[in-house]
């Protein structure tokens, strides 16, 4: 509906996309296997990128909207100077999983690895995400570079083999829902979703600690309709735009007057995964990019786990 008021308002039509992981994304844009002129990729990958040389500067004269955006989601680690990309949506990942199936209070990654649970077990099928909550278990950072910590979370992603049901993206979303899987890690804003359709799910966040992100707009090197990209941006980073697009999609806009709006409308449950408090964000970290070498690491011990 965003799309079409957009449309109506500019004359300019939006053709939309979605990729399994950000990963993903950034191998078709690097391909040039289809032009794109925007992208809303997370915090790390936009380190990448702009590293890399993929992504335009932007004429904020274009987004004037961009006055809006919560000043602590500007200048960040993987935009420090703040001319590549407009913070989109930010929330957290976290354990789902089925009450009636699981009777135990979930509190850690641990339960990932439960026999227990055995054939119940979805796994992110995304490196980064699936070490992260092997790394985050075995007490690690998120961003260790030490290949002795990231061989130790391949190894237990690698014995969780026989117990879980398998690698999923968006796929958890009819797995969990139906009751053919038993629990996951998702992230925090579609466990909201997932639960209109099944009451029985909850959702904890692992006392170990997790990851916190910023998905943000950008448009890629070479766009052929960059003024247009930037309209859209502007138009999605108004308040009305943001309430209607927080409403849908449940994650915490990064335009403040309506995340403190919106807020104020949700159910305590809600309000405590979409805006967790201080003592949860504490436990948290932001992804942000790794050097070649560890990266590698990553592609060779992913290869291993898939094949």
């Amino acid at each position: 509906s965003l799309f079409k008021e957009f449309e109506k308002q500019t004359g300019i039509k939006v053709t939309y996309s979605t990729f399994t992981s950000n990963e993903a994304m950034s191998s078709v844009i690097k391909t040039g296997g289809a032009q794109y002129d925007l992208i809303i990729p997370s915090d790390y990958m936009i380190s990448r990128l702009i590293s890399e040389g993929m992504l335009e500067k932007l004429d904020f004269t274009n987004i004037p909207n961009y006055s809006l955006i919560d000043d602590k989601y500007k200048n960040l680690e993987y935009d420090p100077s703040g001319e590549y990309s407009v913070a989109y949506m930010t929330g957290t990942v976290g354990l789902i999983y089925n009450k009636a199936m699981i009777p135990d209070e979930i509190d850690s990654w641990g339960a990932l690895f439960n026999e227990r649970y055995a054939g119940q077990i979805l796994m992110f099928d995304n490196s980064r995400d699936a070490f992260g909550v092997a790394l985050k278990f075995l007490g690690y950072s998120l961003n260790t570079t030490d290949p002795d910590e990231l061989n130790e979370a391949y190894e237990l992603i690698k014995s969780q083999s026989s117990i879980r049901q398998g690698f999923v993206m968006d796929q958890i979303f009819d797995k969990l829902e139906s009751g053919e899987a038993a629990i996951g890690p998702y992230y925090a804003g579609d466990y909201l979703i997932m639960l209109e359709n099944n009451p029985d799910l909850a959702f904890a966040f692992p006392k170990e600690g997790t990851n916190r992100f910023v998905d943000a707009m950008c448009i890629p090197k070479g766009a052929q309709n960059k003024k247009n990209a930037e309209l859209f941006i502007d138009f999605m980073c108004s308040t009305e735009a943001s309430l209607r697009n927080m409403d849908v999609v449940g994650y915490v806009s990064a335009n403040k007057e309506a995340a403190d709006q919106y807020a104020a409308t949700l159910d305590e449950e809600a309000r405590a995964i979409m805006f967790p408090g201080d003592d949860i964000l504490a436990n948290t970290e932001v992804f942000i990019n790794l050097p070649q070498e560890t990266l590698s690491l990553y592609d060779e011990l992913w290869i291993k786990i898939k094949s």
